[in-house]
């Protein structure tokens, strides 16, 4: 299933708007979490009632204020399937169960619209970017505070979708359908900032023709 979202005809809706620009990301994208890292950090992620936010930002490649404004009529619960400007996830029930249980809890003073924000509050309202981005610091910490547990290194929240972008194209997935993932306009785009993930398969290509030219002779 394919369909992109048209941007949203409210400014005010957006609660995206009263942001703070965000600062350029100036290290390299890719030199960020393993998969075993990535898994290791959701585990950790599913105590809390945001949790469904990391899971969608690493499994989509979704920018932060993307799925801060994703509404609930954008999500297809039966089909398991979720859109965001051309780019489509899976996401279970689970993370409107708890959106529900935190309405009964909040009773009248909820302040959400059933046909609201899926990422909120304990009391309806939209979710301050900043919030999520130091949510993820925090619960790097509570992972590494662990006994027996493998330290997770310091990570971003933008880290999540360069660890989503890198996993794809290592996996050689075509540009074109990374980008188009990314709700990147020009997969020359990608090309550019994935470049050093690029000349990795690159090379591996070269290896692969070798072994099989090498193998047929």
């Amino acid at each position: 299933m394919w369909c992109s979202r048209a941007a949203s005809s409210s400014a005010t809706s957006n609660p995206t708007e009263r942001a703070k620009r965000p600062r350029l990301h100036r290290a390299e994208p890719g030199k960020v979490w393993t998969a075993a890292q990535l898994r290791a950090f959701l585990l950790t992620a599913e105590k809390h009632r945001l949790s469904a936010f990391f899971h969608l930002a690493a499994y989509t490649g979704a920018r932060r204020g993307e799925l801060l404004n994703l509404r609930w009529p954008d999500v297809d619960l039966d089909g398991a399937s979720i859109h965001i400007k051309g780019s489509v996830g899976f996401v279970a029930g689970a993370h409107r169960k708890r959106q529900f249980a935190d309405k009964l809890k909040a009773g009248e003073f909820w302040k959400g619209a059933e046909d609201g924000h899926v990422f909120t509050t304990g009391w309806g309202e939209p979710v301050h970017p900043d919030t999520v981005s130091s949510l993820m610091a925090t619960l790097i910490k509570e992972h590494n505070a662990a006994d027996g547990v493998a330290p997770l290194p310091h990570a971003r929240l933008h880290d999540l979708r360069h660890v989503h972008a890198t996993t794809l194209l290592l996996a050689g997935v075509p540009v074109h359908v990374v980008a188009a993932r990314l709700g990147h306009a020009d997969p020359a785009i990608t090309l550019r900032v994935y470049a050093h993930v690029v000349n990795e398969q690159l090379a591996e290509a070269a290896t692969i023709f070798a072994d099989r030219i090498d193998g047929a002779a």
